[in-house]
């Protein structure tokens, strides 16, 4: 054995031997002084123990909370799915009931078809729809929406059963416009290149003096052949005066951003 441990062996036999040689009197005295001394390492041991179950408690619950609040923000992610859902049938179901009461309404002969591909590198200039040759659709035929005017039909598909539509927002579709309650009257069209917002439509070859305002109606015309007349075109938002002639942004009636249904007039009532 060890000097150390053998020290204190020795020292705690003498003191146990001490202790048992005391009177009843001294030992009770020597208890009370180890348990004063003791006492607030006791105290502070149980302290200690309550703050460590409660730390363990308060753990234990974070943890339970924090798998409810997964729970929760799952169940609100499959909410808001349900809703984008619920919103884009709300609109389709808007649009095919504005379509129904459109054909109905309409003096024109009709072929309803709706939009199904759009190029976003052509979004403003063309779209495809699900109607073809196999019902009576040719080409430079007009396009409507229950808005006013889309565009035209520009290319059939060799199956028959769709067809390309230039826009009215594609600066290669022009049509002859009048400007409602004047006697005014261009040529309208789309503009070159992208957009940041939506799109403007220009009204060229007013006269230099044209008395239209911002807030005037554009219509077609009828000329040409191609668009029927009195269809809506857009709505005026500022004239720009020049030397020889006036031009006019218009901003058109469609919303060309959010095509659904759309109707190919094949011909008109006499």
């Amino acid at each position: 054995m060890k000097p150390l441990n053998l020290f204190a062996l020795l020292l705690f036999l003498g003191g146990a031997v001490w202790a048992l040689t005391r009177s009843d009197r001294s030992v009770r005295e020597i208890q009370a002084t180890y348990y004063s001394a003791m006492s607030p390492f006791l105290r502070s041991g149980s302290k200690m123990e309550t703050q460590a179950r409660a730390f363990l408690e308060e753990t234990r619950h974070s943890k339970a909370l924090e798998i409810e609040l997964q729970e929760t923000r799952e169940q609100l992610g499959r909410l808001r799915l349900i809703e984008s859902r619920f919103r884009i049938i709300e609109d389709e179901n808007k649009q095919l009931r504005h379509a129904l009461a459109f054909k109905k309404a309409t003096h024109f002969d009709v072929v309803a078809a709706s939009v199904i591909r759009r190029n976003p590198t052509t979004w403003w200039q063309t779209v495809e729809i699900d109607a073809g040759s196999k019902r009576g659709i040719g080409t430079q035929l007009s396009v409507l929406s229950n808005e006013g005017l889309v565009g035209k039909i520009d290319r059939i598909d060799n199956g028959g059963d769709r067809s390309s539509v230039l826009l009215l927002t594609d600066e290669k579709c022009q049509v002859a416009a009048r400007v409602e309650g004047s006697t005014e009257v261009g040529i309208l069209n789309g503009q070159r290149g992208g957009f940041e917002g939506d799109p403007m439509l220009r009204l060229r070859f007013l006269s230099a003096n044209a008395s239209v305002r911002p807030g005037q109606r554009v219509f077609t015309t009828g000329r040409g052949g191609i668009f029927q007349p009195n269809i809506l075109l857009g709505t005026i938002e500022s004239v720009e005066k020049g030397a020889l002639d006036s031009e006019a942004r218009v901003r058109p009636a469609v919303n060309f951003a959010n095509l659904g249904a759309v109707f190919v007039v094949l011909s008109t009532e006499s």
